[in-house]
């Protein structure tokens, strides 16, 4: 594969396309400008994974980006790829997670490597491995295409002594390279190397009394004061994570990886010390935090902010996955109010996909979220629209919302559109515990009940036939005629007054999907008539 060049697929992207997976995409493709792939064969893009907890929506999101920087770049040229997900697992456990079982046990494994401390579930080797196991399965099930490498199996398998030599030789000059970044007194004590002890196999934090770099052994000082020789290679030593981030990318030969903004200062100096070691460090995207309802920074231990698992019981994961796409580097609410948006995003564009020709569909998210195949959206209804009809007709019953819905459209038929019966259970669901306990109707001002009440006098007049556009003009002249000067204060009256929320939807598609006579009802209800 070396001695090929390869080759530039579409030119006019290459020259043309600003959609943001793109552009990391050409940042990579300029590392092979000569015509030549790397000597590795292929292309890596790397994610890393600190298994001392569980995957979540932020591993998620890191994931599913850089297969979108992948992707593209799959799409610019024919040097193969691989996405690589490595797991930090060789860490030492340095506190007991407050959300699992047999906490005594983790408590008196503190400090050992997470693969040696035991496995709190009982079922695997250990918690290292149990938790490298939901990473794989959290992976496959929602279908990513990596490879798996643990930091456990390239230290003890000696895949890193080599890079571990090279760092043993550069002490001093990756040293200086630290020690700036220190606090004074974490300097007098700080090493590159981290001795595992053969003693109690616990992950040490000592300082290194003297290096060999002729043998590649350290000396330190065991806790109980004897002193220790030890080779550096075969598993006997871990690095300091920010020199182990450098040699990962030297020994995998990483071309791209991101994180998340807060490590902006560690890739700096991991990428000075990937130079030291005689490698050029990745192209590197850092991306911005998420951010709770409240604009605060989500946090594992805080429990703010919502889990993957919480977003896909309201909606499913091209959603999510949509919502990852959206602007990296601009920090975004994560919370359950953003769904609804997504979700009627994510199909607005699937519909816009059809119509658009190859360089604008290049553009479109759901491109990116497809990786260049999005499905044919089958929602004839909103989401937002679906949220509002349960609302209004106050049943959570999905026949009776089908019922609706097959009225409003009598061509669709459930079974043949599972997209818009999943948005169905899920509305249920999401007005259940989002909308409904925060509705809140307010009674009308003179001026909003003459103007309801003539709205519902010329809904009299009207056919059932009527389209949902004719029907919005409708609306839009009550409002007109009846001396509103801002229409959005008479369409917030209308959310106000019939649905209990401060919010809603396209008035004219409503009235058409719940029915004319039904909304006359709904105000003659609310104003009492």
């Amino acid at each position: 594969m070396a001695e090929k060049n390869y080759q530039i697929f579409n030119q006019d992207i290459l020259n043309n396309t600003n959609s943001w997976p793109f552009i990391e995409a050409k940042r990579v493709l300029k590392r092979f400008i000569n015509g030549k792939p790397p000597k590795k064969g292929f292309v890596a893009f790397q994610t890393g994974y600190g298994p001392s907890g569980l995957p979540h929506i932020g591993t998620f999101g890191e994931v599913v980006r850089t297969t979108m920087v992948k992707k593209a770049f799959e799409h610019l040229s024919d040097i193969p790829t691989k996405l690589i997900c490595f797991s930090d697992d060789m860490d030492g456990l340095r506190k007991v997670p407050t959300n699992i079982p047999n906490a005594e046990n983790l408590r008196a494994d503190l400090d050992l490597p997470l693969t040696c401390v035991r496995d709190p579930f009982g079922k695997y080797k250990s918690f290292g491995d149990h938790n490298n196991a939901k990473l794989r399965e959290f992976l496959d099930q929602y279908k990513f295409d990596y490879e798996f490498e643990s930091a456990t199996t390239k230290y003890q398998g000696g895949l890193f002594d080599h890079a571990l030599m090279v760092v043993l030789e550069n002490y001093e000059k990756i040293m200086d390279v630290m020690l700036p970044s220190l606090r004074s007194e974490r300097r007098q004590t700080y090493s590159l190397f981290l001795p595992i002890s053969p003693k109690s196999g616990k992950v040490l934090q000592v300082p290194i009394d003297h290096i060999d770099k002729s043998s590649g052994t350290i000396t330190y000082k065991e806790p109980d004061g004897e002193i220790v020789e030890l080779s550096v290679k075969a598993g006997n030593v871990k690095l300091q994570w920010k020199p182990d981030w450098a040699m990962r990318w030297f020994v995998l030969g990483v071309d791209y990886e991101m994180f998340g903004k807060d490590l902006i200062p560690s890739a700096e100096l991991a990428s000075r010390i990937c130079k030291i070691i005689g490698a050029n460090p990745p192209e590197l995207l850092n991306y911005e935090l998420f951010l709770d309802e409240n604009g605060q920074k989500i946090s594992k231990s805080k429990g703010n902010g919502l889990s993957i698992e919480d977003w896909l019981r309201y909606a499913g994961q091209e959603s999510l996955s949509y919502f990852m796409f959206q602007k990296p580097k601009t920090a975004k609410r994560l919370f359950f109010d953003v769904i609804p948006k997504m979700m009627d995003e994510y199909h607005q564009n699937l519909e816009k996909y059809l119509t658009q020709n190859d360089m604008e569909r290049l553009h479109n998210p759901v491109w990116h979220v497809h990786s260049g195949s999005p499905p044919k959206s089958d929602m004839v209804v909103s989401f937002s629209m679906l949220l509002n009809l349960v609302s209004a007709c106050g049943s959570e019953d999905e026949k009776t919302l089908w019922g609706f819905i097959n009225r409003y459209a009598p061509n669709i038929k459930r079974n043949e559109h599972p997209g818009l019966d999943k948005a169905v259970k899920y509305a249920v669901r999401y007005y259940k515990d989002f909308v409904k306990p925060k509705k809140k109707f307010r009674n009308a001002t003179q001026k909003e009940r003459r103007a309801l009440i003539d709205l519902h006098a010329r809904l009299e007049k009207i056919s059932n036939s009527t389209g949902r556009d004719e029907l919005q003009s409708l609306v839009y002249a009550v409002g007109k005629e009846n001396n509103f000067d801002q229409l959005k204060d008479w369409f917030t009256a209308i959310y106000e007054i019939l649905l209990g929320t401060r919010t809603g939807p396209r008035l004219g598609g409503f009235i058409s999907l719940y029915g004319i006579e039904e909304t006359r009802n709904l105000i003659a209800d609310k104003i009492g008539l």
